[in-house]
């Protein structure tokens, strides 16, 4: 996954009214949710990249503990699946009229006309983009688009909104890009 990526899932698991079930206390109960989710013990054994057997030693608690690496991907997956509904609606909320925020530290270049500079430097910027950058981040998401072109989409609304101010400024400015990300976080 990538930084976009990785935002998006940690903005969808503050959305969460209940937590998912934790991988220490309840190792049955998170397997038992995944064969609910993916239909059978084979398919989450696919999934976590464990033997079939091993899901069904786990489901009937004859394994208590999972292996660390393991335990982690279980944890991942359950989480990837919890709560659907409520992930999606804050996602339509968003697209619809919340729109997103966006709050980075990263290397931002762009081309800008002859006579200004175009040295590409760190900033820390908290951006609300509209509901439109919203829907087009959540569609190329949806869609399987990489994290550069998720970067690209949350460029363009810098541009147009914080570099231009919504067309009050720098209107020569183009192909802004965001390099060398630090950290990046959304809300919505």
């Amino acid at each position: 996954m990538g930084e976009i990526d990785d935002a998006i899932e940690r903005a969808d698991r503050e959305a969460f009214t209940r937590q998912p079930p934790k991988t220490p206390k309840t190792l049955k109960g998170q397997i038992g949710y995944l064969i609910r989710q993916l239909g059978s013990a084979k398919a989450v054994a696919r999934e976590l990249g464990v033997t079939a057997d091993s899901v069904n030693r786990y489901r009937r608690g004859a394994r208590k503990h999972a292996r660390a690496d393991v335990a982690v991907r279980i944890d991942d997956a359950v989480r990837a699946r919890w709560q659907p509904q409520v992930r999606k609606r804050r996602q339509k909320q968003a697209a619809a009229s919340g729109g997103i925020t966006v709050e980075t530290r990263a290397r931002f270049g762009y081309t800008a006309p002859v006579g200004t500079t175009d040295d590409g430097r760190f900033r820390r910027l908290t951006v609300h983009l509209p509901p439109a950058y919203a829907q087009r981040l959540f569609d190329a998401r949806n869609a399987g688009a990489g994290d550069q072109q998720m970067r690209g989409i949350i460029a363009e609304g810098f541009k147009e909104i914080y570099f231009q101010d919504g067309g009050g400024r720098a209107m020569g400015l183009s192909d802004v890009e965001i390099n060398d990300i630090d950290y990046l976080d959304l809300d919505y």
